[in-house]
């Protein structure tokens, strides 16, 4: 009889789960199209907070979850949106996101305390901008290049315009792309830091 109760009990949560992690993908998703052009950077690199959504789902539903959401937010975001990257962009997204929530909700998980939270956050930003910076530098600007059948140059000129110290890839990199996921990263983990606890309530509400 016990037996019986546990399993439906975990199937209950399963199906809970589930059904968070399809509201919490859909809202990312929606937060995806608000981006936000930052004064340093390039036209093509705007910032969006759809991590917060991620990074609340993977705090409290473990990193797994997590993965699973930035997956699902992608996937959503270009079944409505399509692509103009041929998908490099949003496989891009997926990843460099993976490098900032995994890193994040792994330490909270070990101990789920505010201390490992804040850890965890900025373990992660340093993650996303160390990593979303090499990608850029040895990956996707290249691939860029050559997807768009464009000179890597042409990257470097719209970085120009902003900076005049951008002058290579390598100055692009650092003073650009480095500076905008850090940047990313600080907004979205202050949001999830401040609003997290108040959000876990309602979530883990039976």
């Amino acid at each position: 009889m016990e037996n019986t109760i546990a399993q439906k009990s975990k199937g209950h949560l399963s199906v809970r789960n589930m059904c968070i992690i399809a509201a919490l993908s859909a809202l990312a998703a929606v937060v995806m199209l608000f981006e936000i052009p930052l004064w340093f950077a390039p036209s093509f690199y705007e910032i969006d907070l759809s991590e917060v959504i991620v990074l609340i789902g993977a705090f409290s539903l473990g990193p797994i979850a997590g993965i699973v959401i930035e997956a699902l937010k992608v996937v959503i975001n270009t079944l409505f949106n399509g692509t103009t990257t041929g998908y490099i962009g949003e496989l891009s997204n997926f990843v460099v996101g993976c490098t900032f929530i995994l890193p994040a909700s792994i330490i909270y998980h070990l101990k789920k305390t505010r201390k490992t939270a804040l850890i965890g956050l900025i373990i992660g930003t340093i993650t996303l901008t160390v990593v979303g910076s090499l990608m850029n530098y040895y990956v996707l600007l290249p691939v860029y290049s050559r997807f768009y059948g464009a000179p890597i140059e042409a990257f470097i000129e719209k970085g120009t315009e902003k900076n005049r110290l951008i002058k290579d890839l390598k100055s692009f990199v650092l003073l650009a792309t480095a500076p905008f996921n850090f940047v990313k990263g600080i907004l979205s983990s202050a949001i999830t830091f401040l609003i997290y606890k108040k959000i876990s309530v309602i979530l883990h509400k039976d």
